[in-house]
């Protein structure tokens, strides 16, 4: 098996009791403590009207982590490029491109990451809503970089800053779609193993075998991130109770019935439905929960399973220093002790 690096995504948990401002401070304190355990990049997600969920604008918290980091790569898991001007975006990653060079990703996804009538509220339209012009969106937004065709409405536009270039990209997918479509942009593909219906090593499989690379100014080689639910103590049973909560968050989220994130104790006291039973079982497939020695295990089958080069662990955990040192666990077990522990070739991937 390759070797295995270890990313992170956050999407700037609120636990109940908390304040969403507070979860995005801790998002950043998050970064500052997996880029001393040694992890190679942090994502930061897009979602609107979610009250478990902080991470509305990645591209505010790209700079903020950045900024309270010196070696991470920091990046987008992702940008909704449907909720987008597809100009805005290019402009935006240039810019921080730009200051932080070698350091920033731009992960882009086809979902509006919220409900509907929140997804019209941010497009403005619904006719925006039912549009199905994914591809002649990303392909504008590389236009702005690399230069649209002369017959195109707005040839000669150009992203600024234009001396340095668009941030490594990936598509990020919850089903097969967008293997396919990150092997013919010749990008990186991320797939949402915490939560995706999907076949995570079938939608590899697509993607690597299809993989197409691409010919625009900073072409990358085919790769894979492989996102996972991950809860980690030295207690086995805490960790499991830790991934329970997060089962319930999931399962009120889906029956319509959102709040902050709970707590392991919120969640012993919770009656459980019959639905969000079910929905726990379903979420059992997609998480890891255990004892340092038991999560590497199964994060290296479910690499091994999936064909990823990388897996990036998310971790809602309703106490900020258990997750914290979930973290720190996950980093210690895969013998990640520091930034000089990332593989040098990968670094810039």
């Amino acid at each position: 098996m390759r070797d295995l690096a270890l990313s992170v995504l956050d999407l700037s948990p609120v636990p109940s009791g908390s304040s969403t401002s507070a979860a995005l401070h801790e998002t950043i304190e998050l970064g500052r403590t997996v880029e001393r355990a040694g992890y190679r990049r942090m994502w930061l997600a897009e979602h609107h009207g979610i009250p478990s969920v902080a991470s509305s604008s990645p591209e505010i918290l790209i700079q903020a982590v950045a900024d309270a980091t010196s070696t991470l790569r920091v990046g987008s898991g992702g940008i909704m490029l449907p909720n987008h001007s597809p100009l805005k975006v290019a402009e935006t990653f240039r810019a921080l491109a730009g200051l932080h060079p070698d350091r920033i990703d731009l992960g882009i996804g086809r979902a509006p990451g919220t409900d509907p009538r929140t997804a019209v509220a941010l497009r403005r339209s619904r006719e925006a809503l039912t549009a199905d012009d994914f591809p002649e969106q990303f392909t504008e937004l590389r236009g702005y970089v690399d230069g649209l065709p002369a017959d195109h409405p707005f040839a000669g536009i150009e992203a600024m800053p234009n001396d340095v270039p668009l941030p490594p990209v990936w598509i990020l997918a919850s089903s097969y779609y967008g293997g396919q479509a990150a092997a013919a942009f010749g990008t990186g593909f991320a797939y949402a193993g915490h939560f995706g219906g999907a076949d995570p090593g079938e939608a590899t499989r697509i993607y690597r075998q299809q993989f197409r690379p691409s010919d625009a100014a900073g072409a990358q080689d085919p790769h894979v991130v492989l996102a996972a639910a991950v809860m980690c103590s030295e207690d086995p049973e805490r960790a499991r109770a830790m991934g329970r909560a997060h089962a319930l968050s999931m399962a009120r989220l889906r029956t319509g019935n959102p709040g902050p994130l709970p707590s392991p104790e919120e969640a012993v006291a919770h009656d459980w439905s019959a639905v969000e039973l079910q929905v726990e079982r379903g979420m059992a497939a997609k998480m890891t929960a255990g004892t340092p020695e038991e999560v590497r295990a199964d994060l290296e089958r479910r690499a091994q399973e999936a064909d990823a080069d990388e897996i990036m662990i998310v971790s809602p955990i309703h106490d900020v220093a258990e997750r914290r040192r979930s973290y720190e666990l996950v980093a210690s077990a895969f013998g990640v002790t520091g930034p000089d522990a990332a593989t040098p070739s990968l670094a810039q991937v």
